[in-house]
């Protein structure tokens, strides 16, 4: 019987997840009163944001360690953490504004967290332009590691943007937030079990494969070596 890898088993976890969190949000979550069916953006935004800090989170430690250790293995998990927070990050920009042409009226207003959310996002976009077309010099990775651990402290400025500078985005089960009802606290649980399993299995995948690369690069230069020394 052939042994089901660890990115298969999250890959279809996190499928039978969504699928059973689609159906929770469509079908058994209420409709808000305010706001209607938009308002089950939700569901996908906030697991979709919370995984943008998440990978920018790993890209910042990764680096910081990266700094304090200078291992390859460290500068791929920081650059895998900026791919999956850009990733998600994504989702966040679109799924955004959506929501907010709706509740608005405009796709983009200036509101403080989503202005810093988009200074959050360029700043590690920043990051992994710099370490895909500046080389791969020792000192392009420090001063992209440097360049990480400094947009981390962004990520506290976006969570909080609404406690300290108010501003019209909505918050829940935070500091002003509303809560949720118990169908759309199972659907929203459902949601982001879904896509932090999605997470974890493209995470996993991009490291290995980094992983394997460093491998083939180590033999490559093993074998240059050896054909120099004849």
């Amino acid at each position: 019987m052939k042994k089901i890898s660890f990115q298969t088993l999250l890959a279809g976890l996190s499928l039978i997840l969504t699928v059973l969190a689609m159906v929770l949000i469509f079908f058994n979550t209420p409709i808000e009163t305010t706001m209607g069916i938009v308002q089950k953006i939700f569901y996908v935004h906030v697991p979709a944001a919370m995984l943008m800090y998440t990978g920018f989170v790993v890209c910042s430690a990764a680096s910081l360690i990266y700094l304090l250790k200078p291992a390859k293995i460290w500068d791929n998990v920081a650059i895998v953490g900026a791919e999956l927070g850009l990733l998600f990050g994504v989702f966040v920009l679109i799924s955004g504004p959506l929501w907010g042409l709706k509740a608005w009226g405009k796709a983009w207003v200036f509101d403080p967290q989503l202005t810093s959310a988009l200074m959050l996002f360029l700043m590690y976009g920043g990051y992994a332009l710099l370490r895909m077309f500046s080389g791969t010099s020792r000192q392009i990775r420090q001063i992209a590691a440097v360049l990480a651990v400094i947009s981390a402290t962004m990520i506290p400025v976006v969570h909080w943007a609404v406690s300290v500078w108010g501003g019209i985005h909505p918050t829940v089960e935070r500091d002003g937030g509303g809560g949720m009802h118990p169908d759309m606290a199972l659907a929203f649980g459902v949601s982001m079990l879904g896509f932090l399993f999605l997470s974890i299995a493209i995470f996993w995948a991009q490291v290995s494969i980094k992983r394997e690369a460093l491998k083939l690069e180590s033999l490559y230069i093993d074998l240059e070596d050896y054909l120099k020394s004849k």
